[in-house]
């Protein structure tokens, strides 16, 4: 094989033919230094959004000329690649995890075991633009002296630095034209030298895009006013055989049955081997030093004349096929002026034919008036917008394999569905190395090519969707599932740590019915917050403490579990927050408790016995109901009736079960801070009642509910000052704060307040809350400040509608609503369960299989299927 590349200098490119390109990287990503930010897309796009990436499209070519160059190419994915990314931030200067971290290395393994011999890419896009030369004559003759020099072995004319300088002034005004329509930046000699790397090893194990991206190798230097670049001749060490057969087939037979030898059977006519026809074996067999692959190219012969624009992605489709294709565009940009001249041309032929026609009997044609005025169309948008310009195109679309049997196989597969679409795609015998050869950065198209061309304007080619992009998820963390919008597996990556970083909040929301994998996914984000060393809390209402069944087995050493009705840790204020935050904290419980204000003379004696009791020996709140029964005694007028009235109440309340956490100075308290603190915090409410919501806007309701209620609404308080504390007392390491099914929580002021305060303030102090509903409206009205939401399975339509607003999508769209309600975990469909809409903060939205990763202490108490999970079994410490 012929590589076309002679020189490399930086982003230029000198071909054999002489010519010189300029090559960009079309959407980097957003870890790489484009010329601007984007932000990535997901597959369910708004209207608006899609109006807006088409206008970029159309902008985007409409501001190039020439005859420019489109790849779209897969780069392969290893299962290390998706390792590296998930680890991604995590490690420290010597290389290796933090001691907190240390568990995410089973995460690694399993992601490892679950992507192996995985058929994983990504879509890159790659645009190769040849810079324009002044002097043409000199240009045509440096092109066929190339040729010359080549065949008789002699070496190529040197490019001058003077040379080099232009081309770099060129290439300037290219990426300024480029910058206003377009996230790009310009290609690495590595990545270069990869684009022709990818080409000849599919089918095989080709190198890696990452690894080109971070390489400084085959770049040229100038040195002595002459470009020196090392040599690109290894890279042309390919053999290619249109029609190649496999390996094993390469054998015929003797009359006696015995089998010719190889060498012999290569010499043997097709009819007399075990091969079919070359007519039939239409595609390319590429063999390499690193093996053999299979490559079928076809070329698009026709485009439909009239397509609606939701069925004109033509590109996009690729993604949905369960193997990767490529694509190369080779455009030919005519300006608006030259292409209305062609069509008043072609409309003067058009009125001399049917001046011919109309002396035969027959009459005119019915396809000359539809000529007519599909012509007529074209000369009035060309006529209606001044910078539009005629895309002429030549499109090949490449599929390939490890044999040449699944290569044909996909190349059908591939044709059925462009065919659906009414596009005619063709694999023509004879023409599969020029069609290989067009994939090349700076090759030149070969002439045969030429009557594949297809004539579209601006407009309608950006339909096509070449340009577009999609993906769900963050670039690092959790592997949290696999893209259902995408044949191929694609991982899908969730960081909800990393957010803040980004100045992006690190709330998560997830709507759904019942049983539809709301909790699954809560606890897969919390179990992996703590596995790489941040922290989680969660309050915990479910009776069957599934939360702590959770946390229990996903962390066994590193969980503390906290329950009001099996109390066996103390949640005292006093004794768990030091300082002026005790106090507070203490005072505001037992004015909420005993129902008085803080500026009454019952208030004022608490304020006093809270004091007090902070500065002594006894620092409790047993030693608060203590002093309390002293000024009861010791005291006289209104204070000590008040002191007496407060220390009866109190005793009522503290005899109660559910109180017992707050007021026995015998157990041990709980630790937030130090040594001794937890990285998973559960706080089970199993028994804790509140009064209804209805109650909190009549006062003299409130105080008629039952103990029961009104000792839960005061312990909820302190809950959320437990997480409250947890969330923001160490801004530099994340918390997340879960709260499952929150429609219990917000159902009062105080767990209201707490996730109004998360919400709005958890991102400056490196929080953010995980939370599940059935229904948006659960969420709360500050549900919009949430960067991460998920909708999934919901069966009620108008919930469907209101889901879909949440996480940004048309309500109104009857598919999408069809979606939601009957085609995302289908009931009684085990192998489909986990699947969801999710979208993250660069508001790319996707449908998500949700995958439990096969690590056995958090697949065994993950799920809450009856008959799948084990009861609880508190510890002989929580059982104490």
């Amino acid at each position: 094989m012929r590589v076309p590349i002679r020189h490399i200098a930086g982003h230029l490119l000198w071909s054999i033919q002489g010519h010189v390109w300029a090559l960009y990287r079309l959407h980097p990503g957003p870890d790489d230094e484009g010329h601007s930010r984007e932000t990535v897309p997901g597959t369910y796009v708004p209207p608006s959004v899609r109006d807006e990436l088409l206008d970029k499209t159309t902008a985007l070519v409409r501001s190039l000329s020439g005859a420019p160059r489109l790849f779209g190419l897969c780069a392969q994915v290893d299962a290390s690649e998706v390792a590296w990314r998930m680890v991604d931030g995590l490690t420290e200067t010597d290389g290796g995890l933090p001691p907190g971290a240390r568990p995410w290395i089973e995460h690694l393994d399993a992601a490892l075991d679950l992507l192996e011999d995985q058929e994983m890419h990504r879509r890159t896009w790659w645009l190769a633009v040849p810079l324009e030369s002044g002097r043409r004559g000199l240009q045509a003759a440096t092109s066929l002296w190339a040729d010359v020099s080549d065949s008789l072995g002699m070496r190529a004319a040197p490019v001058s630095l003077a040379k080099v300088i232009a081309c770099r002034e060129q290439a300037a005004q290219v990426e300024a034209e480029l910058a206003s329509a377009a996230t790009f930046r310009p290609a690495r000699p590595a990545e270069i030298v990869w684009v022709i790397q990818h080409a000849v090893h599919r089918g095989l194990a080709e190198p890696l895009l990452d690894h080109a991206a971070n390489s400084d190798l085959y770049g040229g230097q100038v040195r002595d006013t002459v470009l020196r670049t090392p040599s690109y001749a290894d890279l042309g060490q390919v053999r290619l055989e249109e029609g190649g057969t496999d390996a094993d087939m390469l054998w015929a037979r003797e009359p006696d049955g015995s089998r010719r030898p190889r060498g012999a059977a290569r010499r043997a006519p097709w009819w007399k081997t075990r091969s079919a026809s070359p007519l039939r074996r239409r595609w390319l067999q590429v063999e390499s030093a690193t093996g053999t692959g299979y490559q079928a190219h076809l070329a698009l012969a026709e485009c439909p004349p009239a397509v609606s624009q939701e069925a004109a992605d033509l590109f996009t489709q690729l993604e949905v096929l369960d193997f990767p294709v490529d694509f190369t565009v080779d455009l030919m940009l005519v300006p608006g002026e030259t292409a209305r001249a062609q069509v008043q041309r072609k409309k003067n032929e058009l009125v001399d034919q049917a001046d011919q026609y109309e002396v035969r009997p027959a009459g005119m044609p019915a396809s000359l008036p539809e000529a007519a005025a599909d012509l007529g169309e074209l000369d009035a948008r060309l006529s209606r917008n001044s910078v539009e310009v005629e895309v002429q195109s030549v499109t090949v679309l490449t599929v390939w394999a490890s044999s040449p049997q699944l290569c044909d196989a996909r190349a059908r597969a591939l044709e059925k569905l462009l065919a659906g679409a009414d596009y005619r795609a063709v694999r023509p015998s004879g023409l599969q190395v020029e069609l290989f050869t067009l994939g090349l950065p700076g090759a030149v198209r070969a002439p045969k090519l030429r009557e594949f061309t297809q004539h579209q304007l601006s407009e309608d080619w950006a339909l096509s969707g070449a340009f577009a992009h999609s993906e769900v998820g963050d670039p690092t963390g959790l592997l949290l599932g696999l893209d259902l919008d995408c044949g191929t597996t694609r991982p899908v990556l969730v960081n909800v740590a990393d957010a803040p970083k980004q100045d992006a909040s690190a709330s998560l929301g997830v709507v759904g019915d019942l049983g539809s994998g709301k909790s699954v996914l809560l606890k897969l984000i919390a179990g992996s917050v703590v596995d790489r060393g941040s922290r989680v809390i969660c309050i915990d209402r479910t009776p069957v403490r599934e939360w702590a069944t959770f946390a229990r087995a996903a962390a066994p050493d590193r969980c503390q579990i906290i329950d009001a009705a099996q109390a066996a840790l103390s949640i005292d204020p006093l004794r768990m927050f030091p300082g002026a935050e005790g106090r507070h904290y203490a005072l505001s419980y037992l004015m909420l408790q005993l129902g008085v204000g803080p500026m009454t003379t019952a208030g004022e004696v608490l304020h006093h016995a809270v004091e007090r009791a902070a500065s002594s020996a006894d620092c409790s709140m047993s030693g608060v109901v203590a002093l309390l029964r002293q000024m009861a005694t010791g005291g006289s007028g209104k204070r000590q009736d008040a002191a007496a009235t407060l220390a009866g109440l109190l005793h009522v309340v503290e005899q109660n079960h559910l109180a017992r956490m707050v007021f026995d100075s015998t157990l041990p308290p709980v630790r937030l801070e130090g040594n001794e603190a937890s990285d998973f915090i559960v706080v089970t409410t199993t028994g804790l009642k509140l009064p209804p919501k209805q109650a909190f806007a009549h006062p003299e309701v409130l105080q008629q509910q039952p103990l029961e209620a009104l000792i839960g609404r005061a312990v909820l308080y302190l809950i959320a000052a437990i997480a409250r504390q947890a969330a923001f007392a160490q801004p530099e390491r994340f918390c997340a704060v879960a709260l499952d099914e929150l429609y219990w929580l917000t159902s009062s002021a105080e767990g209201t307040a707490l996730v109004h305060e998360i919400l709005h303030d958890g991102r400056k102090h490196g929080a953010g809350l995980l939370a599940g509903a059935h229904e948006a409206e659960e969420l709360g009205p500050d549900r919009g400040l949430m960067a991460y939401r998920a909708l999934a399975r919901t069966t009620d339509r108008e919930r469907a509608r209101r889901g879909l607003e949440f996480v940004g999508l048309n309500s109104r769209d009857s598919e999408l609503v069809r979606l939601v309600t009957s085609n995302l975990s289908p009931v009684g469909r085990r192998e489909r369960a986990g699947e969801l809409l999710l979208t993250g903060p660069r508001q790319n939205t996707g449908r998500v299989k949700v995958v439990i990763p096969a690590l056995e202490r958090i697949a065994s108490r993950i799920t809450t299927t009856p008959g799948q999970t084990r009861p609880w079994e508190p510890s002989p410490r929580e059982s104490a």
